[in-house]
């Protein structure tokens, strides 16, 4: 069958599409071949060969050669094989092309939709991998469809869906359908139907992402984030740190009159961020990490196990509330800390030195 136009048409979708012209034929062969087989179900075994130069489609039955025929839709009598071709024998195959007859309405509604179901695996194929350096990423996206569980939002300028899974809600955000908002990309997951885009507003790499639009010092190489820890909605404790002595990392991140980290929290819709200068110096780092208390000394007593002394008045700041502040600053360094008052300690006979006494009222003045 002779059809120039219809593989006119399908150039231009091949083009339109982006789709490789030999997995477009081979879909749109396979299509028809289908087509043809519910239409004809227990005829001969068919193959279809396009041929775009000519702008062809033949249709083509394999018959077996066989010394006495069964089944004349499948088979060929030897002696009309050498009719054909004096090479045959039996056992061999032969091909005939043929038109179809009654190849009609319902065959090519079927082979219609075979080609768009490629067309849109397709199509959703190269966009997960156009997708797929953007896990890790921070994106902006709209938020089209809110269910029982799940926020749909419709990201970049090829409106893909990521799916935000319970879990990756914020619990104190409320979602609204129209709102735009920046998501952490934090899996690109293409597996058939189930190909999915998993977005995140509580993954700690949101908070580095949003750091990082706002710092240039961290892009440059001058600060680095070393650690983070957060719930949340509620708090986030980040450990950063220098380095280039003549860059102070807090006061990088910060921003003048607080700009940069201000913008920072707005877009966590209110979450307290802690900035904490990290220390290659575990029990330094647990003194910082338990900021805004003032700690007093901090002892280790196991492996990564310390106390961590703070002033009687100062003993619910360094815990926080339901003991979040205390939670996060484990986190935060991977160690375990116990955190006790001045006079508790006292009473456990933990030694607390003059000298850290001095160094800690000279480090607060």
């Amino acid at each position: 069958m002779e059809n120039k136009e219809f593989f006119a048409a399908l150039a231009d979708l091949i083009k339109e599409k982006g789709i490789s012209e030999e997995v477009f034929l081979e879909t749109l062969k396979n299509a028809l071949n289908s087509a043809y087989k519910k239409q004809f179900e227990g005829g001969a075994e068919v193959f279809v060969d396009l041929d775009p130069e000519r702008g062809t489609i033949e249709f083509k039955a394999v018959r077996y050669v066989v010394e006495v025929v069964e089944d004349k839709d499948k088979e060929i009598a030897f002696e009309d094989a050498q009719e054909i071709n004096p090479a045959l024998k039996v056992g061999d195959t032969i091909e005939t092309t043929f038109v179809p007859k009654d190849f009609g309405r319902i065959a090519a509604q079927t082979a219609k939709q075979v080609i768009l179901q490629k067309l849109h695996e397709t199509e959703r194929d190269n966009t997960f991998s156009a997708f797929s350096d953007k896990e890790g990423e921070l994106m902006e996206g709209t938020i089209r469809k809110i269910d029982d569980k799940n926020v749909y939002v419709e990201l970049g300028d090829k409106k893909i869906e990521g799916v935000m899974l319970p879990q990756d809600k914020t619990p104190t955000e409320r979602y609204v359908i129209g709102e735009k908002l920046k998501v952490f990309v934090k899996r690109v997951k293409n597996s058939g139907r189930s190909s999915q885009i998993l977005v995140s507003r509580t993954a700690q790499g949101l908070v580095k992402k949003l750091f990082e639009e706002q710092v240039p010092e961290i892009g440059q190489g001058l600060v680095e984030i070393k650690e983070i820890a957060r719930e949340a909605g509620h708090r986030t404790k980040m450990a950063i740190y220098s380095n280039d002595s003549r860059v102070d990392a807090v006061g990088a991140c910060v921003g003048n009159k607080g700009a940069r980290v201000n913008a920072v929290v707005e877009e966590l819709g209110g979450e307290k961020i802690d900035l904490i200068t990290w220390s290659e110096n575990p029990l330094e780092f647990i003194s910082k990490a338990l900021s805004p208390a003032t700690v007093i000394s901090v002892t280790e007593v196991g492996e990564r196990s310390a106390i961590a002394v703070v002033p009687d008045e100062k003993l619910s700041l360094a815990i926080g509330r339901d003991g979040q502040n205390a939670r996060l600053a484990a986190r935060l360094t991977g160690w375990k800390i116990d955190v006790k008052s001045l006079s508790v300690a006292e009473k456990l006979n933990l030694i607390v030195s003059e000298e850290e006494l001095e160094e800690t009222n000279d480090g607060e003045e």
